[in-house]
C-alpha cells in the first residue's frame, strides 16, 4: 500500500517516527507533516499566508515533508501538489494524549484524517493516552496488524476511523471495543493570572475524564484499558431532525 502519515505535533514527534520505522518495512511510506506542533488547531487551513513544505530526514535515510501550516494543509498539499498520487491510506498520529469524547472536535490528528476522508481516502487517526507515552512502537506494530486484517476496504466512503490506544505494553491491552463519541462536557475553567507588567491573561484548563461514562462510550472503554475504535462520519447532517422540519417548508417567508 502507499500510505501517508501526518500528524498535528510535528515531523520530528516520536509518534509519527514509529509508525514510519514500522509500516515502511512493508509499505511505501510517504511523510507530510507540520514543521512544528500544531494541537488543538482543529480542522483550519491556511489562506491568508503562503505555505512552505521543506525536505527532512527521517528513519533510515527517508525523508519527508514538513510544512508550515496546519495537519489539515498538510494533507491538501499532498495531495494536490506533493505526492505522485492519491495514498491508499492515510494515518494520522500517533498523537500523545487521547483524543476521545468532545476533545474530537479540537484535535489537529483528528482533522487530518478526516481531511483525508473528504477526498475519499480510507484514513485513520490515532492516539494514546499520557501526555508522554512509552509504547509508541508497540501500538505502531498494532496499528500494522490490524491495517493488514481489514486493510480499510470495508470503510464506507465519508466516514474514517478514532482510535485511542492505552498506553501499556500490548500484553497488558484488555482488548478492542467498537465505541461511540462521548459528548458529556468534562469541567473547564479559566486561570486568571497577572504577569510581570500588571496584565491581565488567561490559561484555559480542564479536567481530565476519568471516571465511568456511558458503557460504550469512547472515553469509558479507553479508561478499562481497551482499544477505542470510532467510526466517525464527515456528513454531520441530523437526518431524523430533516423529517420533523420538513413542515417549516411550507412556511410562508412574506408577513403583512
Amino acid at each position: 500500500m502507499k500510505i501517508l502519515l501526518t500528524n498535528d505535533d510535528g515531523i520530528l514527534a516520536k509518534g509519527l517516527l514509529a509508525v514510519h520505522k514500522t509500516f515502511a518495512r512493508k509499505h511505501r511510506v510517504y511523510v507530510i507533516a507540520p514543521d512544528r506542533e500544531k494541537s488543538a488547531v482543529g480542522h483550519g487551513i491556511t489562506l491568508n499566508m503562503p505555505i512552505r513544505a521543506k525536505k527532512v530526514m527521517l528513519n533510515n535515510d527517508d525523508w519527508g515533508y514538513a510544512v508550515s501550516g496546519t495537519p489539515a494543509d498538510c494533507i491538501k498539499l499532498g495531495i494536490l501538489e506533493l505526492l505522485p498520487q492519491k495514498p491508499d491510506l492515510v494515518i494520522s498520529g500517533i498523537n500523545p494524549g487521547a483524543n476521545t469524547g468532545v476533545n474530537i472536535n479540537y484535535s489537529g490528528t483528528v482533522a487530518a484524517a478526516r481531511e483525508a476522508c473528504l477526498y475519499g481516502i480510507p484514513s485513520i487517526a490515532v492516539s494514546t493516552q499520557g501526555h508522554e507515552p512509552m509504547y509508541f512502537s508497540d501500538i505502531a506494530m498494532m496499528m500494522l496488524r490490524l491495517i493488514e486484517e481489514v486493510a480499510f476496504t470495508r470503510l464506507p466512503n465519508g466516514t474514517f476511523f478514532n482510535i485511542n490506544v492505552p498506553d501499556l505494553p500490548i500484553s497488558q491491552i484488555a482488548g478492542i471495543r467498537i465505541s461511540h463519541q462521548d459528548v458529556t462536557f468534562c469541567r473547564e475553567y479559566i486561570d486568571k493570572k497577572t504577569d510581570p507588567r500588571n496584565q491581565t491573561y488567561y490559561w484555559h484548563g480542564a479536567e481530565s475524564k476519568n471516571g465511568d461514562g456511558p458503557p460504550n462510550a469512547d472515553t469509558t472503554i479507553l479508561n478499562k484499558k481497551y482499544v477505542s475504535i470510532t467510526p466517525i462520519k464527515c456528513d454531520m447532517t441530523d437526518y431524523d431532525l430533516i423529517r420533523e422540519l420538513q413542515m417549516l417548508e411550507t412556511l410562508s417567508l412574506i408577513t403583512e
